[in-house]
């Protein structure tokens, strides 16, 4: 008989209710079906600055706890990760008091709005010790990936340059700049 083996809880605090905090979710929902692991995704606590929406939220994606201030999450004791689904512009600041709280930190990409703001964040993280990740959520998805074993047996030829769009217009607003949810 198969030794049982202690499953650990890592326990996450993730920061939005947009577009990639239904992906990253749904991400951790099914991570141990994809990926059989001894750690388990722990989904503590969903932050929003509407608490209607973050309850709505966190009932239908099995959130277990919500807040509205992500500031009160840097104090959580039971919380290991803190996911940052939110503007690009909030991403640094979010970070670094992460990490200063001993939080593992996942941004969602870009990292930062320029160079000098993501180095902030590489040296907090140097600093702190802790682990950190930027989400890549297409990346192993069946196109990019047949796409990625074309270009390396050479079925494409030298590739010089290309051009790709995401057609994705669910998530335009008129009212956000450049399109995208005007809602963390």
């Amino acid at each position: 008989m198969e030794e049982l083996k202690m499953r650990k809880n890592l326990n996450i605090a993730m920061i939005g209710t947009g577009f990639m905090g239904r992906m990253h979710s749904n991400a951790y929902r099914q991570a141990n079906i994809f990926f059989p692991s001894d750690i388990t995704a722990c989904t503590k606590v969903l932050c929003a600055r509407d608490a209607g929406r973050a309850k709505e939220f966190a009932e239908r994606w099995g959130w277990q706890d919500t807040e509205t201030d992500w500031r009160r999450l840097m104090d959580r004791k039971d919380i290991d990760l803190i996911d940052i689904c939110v503007p690009n512009m909030l991403h640094r600041d979010i970070a670094v008091a992460a990490l200063q709280a001993g939080k593992m930190v996942a941004t969602e990409k870009p990292l930062a709005l320029n160079a000098q703001q993501g180095k902030e964040m590489v040296d907090a993280a140097a600093k702190s010790g802790k682990k950190t990740m930027i989400w890549f959520n297409q990346r192993r998805f069946p196109p990019v990936t047949l796409a990625r074993q074309m270009i390396d047996r050479g079925a494409l030829g030298r590739v010089f340059h290309y051009r790709a769009t995401y057609l994705q217009d669910w998530t335009i607003s008129a009212d956000a700049p450049l399109g995208g949810s005007t809602f963390w």
